[in-house]
Formats: C-alpha cells, structure tokens, sequence
C-alpha cells in the first residue's frame, strides 16, 4: 500500500490499535506489518490464513470493512494484495 507521506504515522496507529484483532480473527495464524526500506510510504501487511474461506469470511467482516475504509483515505496510490500459496518453505 502506498501511502501519502504525512499519512503513514496515522495508518501506523490504526494498524496498531487493530492488530490483535486481527490476528485474532478466527482463521489467522500470522499478522506482520513491513515497510519499504528505500520509500517508506510504501507499507505491506502479510498474514498466514488457515483457509481461503477464513480470509474471505475476515474480508466480509465489519472488522475490515472498517479497517479498509480508514485505510484507504490515507493512500496515495492504488492498493495492490495478493493471496499466494507456498511453493518452498524452509524451516
């Protein structure tokens, strides 16, 4: 997600007051935030799903709805998110 640069401590706050809400969503193994190192308005959230039914029940939550739509106000470009699956994992 890119973000407008005097727009990212908001969205940090947010993240942060939501986090464990979201990791405890039922289905949600993992929840991680990174941030570009070389342009810092760009920002990521990666997360481990037990289901695509999981993610999509969370998706159509008023949890995310809510989420995405304080979150979007802040964006400076237009989001991207991939669901991926795991080819190789190394422990």
């Amino acid at each position: 997600m890119t973000f407008q640069a005097d727009k990212i401590e908001i969205f940090k706050v947010l993240f942060d007051e939501r986090k464990e809400k979201i990791r405890g969503f039922e289905g949600c193994e993992y929840l991680e935030l990174l941030q570009d190192k070389n342009h810092p308005n760009i920002l990521f959230t990666y997360s481990f799903w037990n289901s695509e039914n999981d993610l999509n029940i969370y998706r159509h939550s008023e949890l995310f709805k809510d989420t995405w739509r304080h979150t979007k106000a802040l964006f400076d470009g237009k989001p991207e998110a991939w669901s991926v699956d795991s080819v190789v994992q190394l422990p």
